[in-house]
């Protein structure tokens, strides 16, 4: 059954909006708050007082101090906004309550202000398909499919999603699910490229074949924008009999290579047409990550490999489908993953990351 929400959001399809963006500062939210300002919407940013404001700057967007978490900084926030895109998000933490602290507490005071609206804006809640949980069975992953996340990260975002369907009835929600991204500014994937261009190997954990979704950043841009403008809304969760995946999509390419895959394909942008392989068991991968744990409480900054990524990088293949996107939102690439890869490659290189 579709559900409607009793307000007007036809105003999201005019050549203007007033739009709120969270995340803005992150590798994600700078890429979407210069398509913003490039299609000529008003866009305001909240960001942190501590927050680096190198690359909105030139956009000329308005900034807005507030944190998710702080529910009472939100208010001037959202007041008279058509749209909120809200990609804040902590992906990485020294402390698990931290995951749960921004993803689902931060969703739920977002939320909330919203619907305190006297017009309640359009919300875009950026999830990730960690929050859906890897392939079931070898199939893969459509929107309708149960979720069963694997580590607090994806138990935290999938609890945020459930914060937004609680108030689906006051707030016309859309979630958008991307798998890893890859593109330009992009610094979590560096030390994979660096790694393959300075010594031709790629380092594949665990020696099953497991096979990944990916998106290009410019490419999620566009969906999430696509969602904004065309997607279902979610289902107040209190007034179905059975969950429903109405106003749910993935973002990806129609392209999921398996790792070793990825690693030649990212050898080939770079120029370098032999990397070699190099599987790790995964007993070392665990005991690799936990060693990286204890660096990163020592030092106090959370790194990327820890005990809860080792959960999902061990949990099989993340593999998800782009057809819902396709058929809903008339979604497609611009161009074709190895295009992609050249293209981060490229970027990399200007910059003199690589």
């Amino acid at each position: 059954m579709r559900c409607a929400v009793n307000r007007e959001i036809s105003v999201i399809l005019n050549a203007m909006s007033k739009i709120l963006l969270t995340g803005a500062t992150g590798f994600i939210g700078s890429h979407l708050s210069e398509t913003l300002v490039g299609h000529g919407d008003e866009v305001a940013c909240l960001v942190r007082r501590s927050s680096r404001l190198e690359l909105l700057k030139p956009l000329n967007v308005k900034f807005i101090y507030g944190d998710v978490t702080d529910r009472d900084s939100l208010h001037a926030a959202v007041a008279g906004q058509d749209i909120v895109y809200h990609l804040a998000g902590c992906t990485r933490a020294i402390d698990i309550k931290q995951y749960y602290r921004v993803n689902v507490l931060g969703v739920r005071n977002l939320m909330q202000v919203c619907a305190g609206q006297t017009t309640a804006p359009l919300v875009v809640l950026v999830s990730s398909l960690a929050a859906a949980g890897p392939t079931l069975r070898g199939r893969i992953r459509t929107e309708s499919d149960p979720t069963a996340p694997v580590s607090h990260y994806g138990r935290s975002k999938r609890l945020g999603e459930l914060s937004a369907e609680r108030f689906a009835g006051r707030v016309p929600v859309t979630i958008v699910r991307p798998p890893i991204v890859l593109g330009q500014r992009d610094r979590t994937a560096l030390e994979m490229f660096r790694g393959i261009d300075r010594f031709r190997v790629h380092m594949i954990p665990g020696l099953a074949r497991r096979r990944f979704s990916l998106i290009h950043a410019d490419d999620l841009t566009e969906l999430i924008i696509l969602a904004a403008r065309r997607g279902a809304r979610l289902c107040p969760s209190e007034t179905d009999g059975a969950a429903s995946s109405q106003g749910y999509y993935f973002a990806a390419c129609d392209e999921h290579p398996t790792y070793a895959e990825l690693g030649r394909m990212i050898g080939n942008a770079l120029g370098r047409r032999r990397v070699l392989p190099f599987h790790t068991a995964t007993p070392l991968v665990w005991m690799v990550s936990g060693i990286v744990e204890v660096i990163s409480r020592i030092r106090r900054e959370p790194l990327y490999l820890n005990l809860d990524k080792t959960c999902e990088i061990t949990a099989g293949s993340w593999v998800c489908s782009p057809q819902r996107a396709v058929d809903e939102l008339g979604f497609s690439v611009a161009a074709p993953l190895a295009e992609r890869l050249r293209q981060t490659v490229q970027w990399y290189r200007r910059q003199g990351w690589l």
